[in-house]
Formats: structure tokens, C-alpha cells, sequence
């Protein structure tokens, strides 16, 4: 199991396409599609299957409005293999909703399914080789996180929000941490901190710590202190650039 990271921005960088990665295994799961996801996956692999399933942690723009345009294209490339969309339970018909009105009348074009699998927190699925779970943390709107397993690595990633006592549990020991560090070291309730973050990892004997969805001033003028604090401790860190690929 391997990781692109697609997109490491927030949701309103100039620079950087939203936080979207993917997940390659037997089963190829994309986590998040934003509104400039798509461009970022065709960029990567422009076949209409190359996708088995996608991962929607919660209703933000900049994390769901990106699937009109990467399922019209898959619909206007022929593609026929079935899609699955897991999202939390109560997204599936806002998902349906905008993909209706972005393209009038399109899920009666497809000629191929969609399958939704709607989750709860703590809950855990299998997708083919792949082990599912999921647990809340504290953002704006509901929000799941995710740890995928396949058997001999894992790899959990936040959506967005501050971890709680549940995602905890949810990242002990993972080889790879994906999470947004929208601040430095400044606490509020829905966004974590890098400080924050860093202490977390510790703590749950996190193998590795990615940071994505800066802030894009914290990103471009805190960049060293990042670095800095990063190098101080005994964790691995990594600042993860769009495209970028990490091995497990």
C-alpha cells in the first residue's frame, strides 16, 4: 500500500489543490475530492476506471464538490466498472443532490453504478482487501476520520477537525497519519495545530506524521518554525507536496 498525496491546500489556496490523496492497494481508494481534486487525479491517471472507491469525510466544498466532474468525465469516457461512495451516514443525499443539479439528469446517463455505503463512528467495513473504520473528530460540521488497513500496514487520515479521544484510539500505532494542521500552535475548537498535533503522535506511537491543509499565510510564513519544531522531536514529520508520493 502506497500514498499520492494529490492535494495538500486548504480550502482556499491559490497554490495548493484541496487535501485529497490516494490510496494505492489492490483496491485503489481515493480519500476527499474537492472542487480542484479532479484535475489533480487526471493528472495523475486519466483512465475513466482506474478509481474503485472514493472516501467523502464530510459536507465541505472543497472536500465532496469535485465528484460532478470526475463522474461526468468517467460517464463521457464509457467507463462501465462500479464506483463506490462511503461517506458518513446522511451525506448520501446531499452528494446525490449536487451531483444532480451539476449535471441535470446525469445519474440516469451513467452506465455505471454507484454504490453508497453510509458509516457511522467506530464502525469498521472491509472494501475487497482493505480494512475500514472510522471515528469522529470535532469540526464545524460532522466530520470521519479513517484508518485503512491492508493487512500489513496503516494509513489513517483526518478529513478535518481537532482529533479527539476517538481518533486517538483511531491512529495508535498507524505507520502514517494524514492530517490537517491548519495552525501553528493557536488553539481552536475545529481545526488542529501543528504543536497540538505533534504531541498527539507522540503519544499514540504514530510512525508518521503528514501535515497538509495549512493555512496558506502559516504555510508561507511559518514554514521553518514548522520545520524547526518538526526537527526537535523524535517523530518523523513530513510536509507532504501535491503529487507527492510515500512509500510504506
Amino acid at each position: 500500500m502506497n500514498v499520492i498525496f494529490l492535494g495538500v491546500g486548504e480550502a482556499f489556496d491559490e497554490e495548493n489543490p484541496n487535501n485529497s490523496h490516494l490510496i494505492l492497494s489492490d483496491t485503489i481508494l481515493l480519500l476527499d475530492c474537492g472542487y480542484s481534486t479532479p484535475r489533480q487525479l487526471w493528472r495523475y491517471n486519466p483512465n475513466q476506471s482506474f478509481l474503485d472507491a472514493v472516501f467523502v469525510s464530510h459536507g465541505h466544498a472543497d472536500h465532496y464538490f469535485g465528484l460532478p466532474a470526475l463522474l461526468v468525465r468517467m460517464w463521457e469516457e464509457k467507463r462501465t466498472k462500479p464506483l463506490t461512495i462511503i461517506c458518513h451516514k446522511g451525506l448520501k443525499k446531499s452528494i446525490q443532490e449536487l451531483i444532480e443539479y451539476g449535471y441535470k439528469d446525469c445519474f440516469s446517463k451513467f452506465e455505471f453504478t454507484i454504490d453508497f455505503i453510509e458509516v457511522k463512528k467506530n464502525q469498521k467495513i472491509k472494501l475487497n482487501e482493505l480494512e475500514l473504520e472510522f471515528a469522529p473528530t470535532t469540526h464545524s460540521v460532522k466530520n470521519l476520520a479513517i484508518r485503512i488497513y491492508d493487512g500489513k500496514k496503516s494509513v489513517c487520515y483526518s478529513g478535518d477537525g481537532m482529533f479527539t479521544k476517538e481518533t486517538e484510539r483511531l491512529y495508535e500505532n498507524a505507520d502514517l497519519v494524514i492530517h490537517e494542521a491548519y495552525l501553528f500552535d493557536k488553539k481552536i475548537p475545529v481545526h488542529s495545530s501543528v504543536k497540538g498535533l505533534i504531541q498527539m503522535a507522540k503519544r499514540n506511537n504514530i510512525k508518521c506524521l503528514a501535515l497538509t491543509h495549512l493555512q496558506r499565510d502559516v504555510k508561507k510564513n511559518k514554514r521553518e518554525m514548522i520545520e524547526n519544531e518538526a526537527s526537535k522531536r523524535n517523530l518523523k514529520i513530513i510536509i507532504p507536496t501535491s503529487l507527492e508520493e510515500y512509500l510504506l
